[in-house]
């Protein structure tokens, strides 16, 4: 690290401090220890803090009390691979390798390449330690996508998003070794793998407490299917009436390798997902204060998109999107805006809450700026390090940009308070763009294009400027990126 970069950050270090009125010492700091906890398609409302009142948060909701809620967070894309691409590359989905969620069979997807600089292979250099646990999705097994080819020392969990649909598996991945469950063979559910990977993540912390170390915690909760331990249903089972059944797969040639597993009880099921998933939270928190190192460690908590309706999931019931319109693989807001919450004791205010409009391309640059390292490469992302330490020369963006290559192609665009968003751009290249002022509609339910022409002109040329075409997802017919 370079001695310039020490000195500037620990002068940012120290201006921060000074905001947050902490006497901390600032060169405690330089290393932090970085946890970045990945909710799997848990809406903005599925949490306390932002009003979900069908069921408890409390761990979750304390980490928003002990430091900084954004409300204006946005995934890197509404469906797994490439919001996980935006949030390792740094980059939009108009630039990232992975733009989809195209597959590699039997099992994985397409892989991020080889020339790709991660945040974790950043963090390596800088002297981390690093593991990811929970799902990847990024590259199939022993491919160039391979979490231990893209910066991870440690990988437990699921490599397939396909696979990862189901919650007692036939295998899990350890780095390169495939792990049978034996407890799962045929129809049998033994081995939970949301509590199999939360332990490998457990012990990860517990083996590298004296070092800095970045632990990447894709959990699987709660996507997809419902299924998990029965007396963790029961906890709330006939509580959140009217129930609702899910008839799915349970046997045959597909049984575990994608369609969901049926569920009598769909509401207590996810109630309880989310309370195993908020119970973990509290756990990692825990082992932290046990080992004295919570004050050196920044926890960010978020989710990889909006809520699903998959497999018997009920996001109306739970009002999961809160005031937002839309769901998984929409773009608009209650596709891609989701929770967000940093903690870091000592440094972040407890109890702050930041409007600042921010997406995950920025965790990469915010980490870099964090402990003094140089980014290599193109990066879409601005640090909100100032944010998070309540400073006032916080950068902001021109624009967030997302692309989606399913339901006929999709592409939104936030600037300022403006959203654009367009659908079916391959199928209907002259359809126009929808916009909406998010400071009077959060909501999208007022189309008001026809009133405001320069500013569609103005996200139109946005939409031909933002992105690069790839050899993988692309949009064959651009034409539609002419039409204003």
């Amino acid at each position: 690290m370079k001695t310039i970069n020490r000195l500037f950050f620990l002068l940012v270090i120290l201006a921060g401090f000074s905001s947050c009125n902490s006497s901390k010492d600032a060169t405690n700091s330089i290393q932090p220890n970085i946890i970045y906890i990945l909710a799997d398609d848990l809406g903005y409302g599925d949490v306390g803090f932002n009003g979900q009142s069908k069921f408890q948060t409390p761990n979750i909701d304390k980490l928003a009390a002990n430091g900084m809620v954004f409300t204006q967070h946005y995934s890197g894309s509404t469906v797994c691979a490439p919001s996980r691409s935006a949030l390792l590359t740094g980059q939009h989905t108009g630039h990232t390798a992975i733009r989809g969620n195209k597959e590699v069979r039997p099992e994985g997807q397409y892989p991020l390449p080889d020339s790709t600089y991660t945040m974790a292979e950043m963090l390596q250099e800088a002297g981390y330690k690093t593991g990811v646990f929970g799902k990847w999705g990024l590259g199939y097994p022993g491919s160039e996508g391979d979490p231990n080819k893209q910066g991870f020392n440690e990988f437990y969990g699921y490599n397939c998003q396909r696979l990862a649909h189901h919650y007692y598996p036939y295998h899990l991945w350890h780095n390169q070794t495939k792990v049978i469950l034996e407890g799962n063979k045929g129809a049998e559910q033994n081995d939970y793998a949301a509590e199999l990977i939360h332990d490998k993540a457990m012990h990860f912390i517990e083996t590298n407490k004296d070092d800095a170390f970045f632990m990447y915690y894709a959990s699987p909760i709660p996507h997809a299917e419902l299924l998990m331990p029965q007396e963790n249903i029961d906890a709330f089972k006939g509580k959140l009436l009217p129930e609702k059944q899910y008839k799915g797969t349970d046997e045959g040639e597909n049984y575990r390798q994608g369609p969901y597993g049926s569920q009598k009880d769909c509401h207590a099921t996810f109630a309880a997902m989310v309370t195993l998933l908020d119970q973990q939270v509290g756990e990692i928190v825990n082992k932290l204060n046990a080992f004295g190192i919570a004050d050196n460690t920044i926890i960010i908590f978020t989710s990889d998109n909006g809520p699903h309706q998959e497999g018997g999931a009920d996001p109306d019931y739970f009002n999961s999107n809160a005031q937002f319109k839309g769901y998984k693989r929409d773009l608009y807001e209650g596709g891609i805006h989701v929770p967000m919450i940093a903690q870091w004791p000592g440094k972040i205010k407890p109890g702050s809450t930041t409007e600042h409009i921010s997406a995950f391309w920025d965790v990469m640059p915010t980490i870099a700026d964090m402990i003094g390292m140089d980014l290599q490469g193109d990066i879409d992302g601005i640090s909100f390090l100032p944010t998070l330490f309540g400073m006032s020369n916080q950068k902001k963006h021109d624009y967030l940009y997302w692309e989606f290559h399913e339901k006929g192609g999709r592409i939104a665009i936030r600037k300022d308070n403006w959203k654009a968003v367009k659908y079916n751009v391959l199928k209907q290249p002259e359809k126009s763009i929808e916009l909406y002022d998010l400071s009077t509609d959060p909501g999208e339910t007022k189309n008001i294009a026809s009133d405001y022409p320069e500013i569609v002109i103005e996200m139109n040329r946005i939409m031909r400027e933002a992105r690069t075409e790839s050899e993988v997802y692309q949009f064959a017919a651009p034409t539609y990126l002419n039409v204003d």
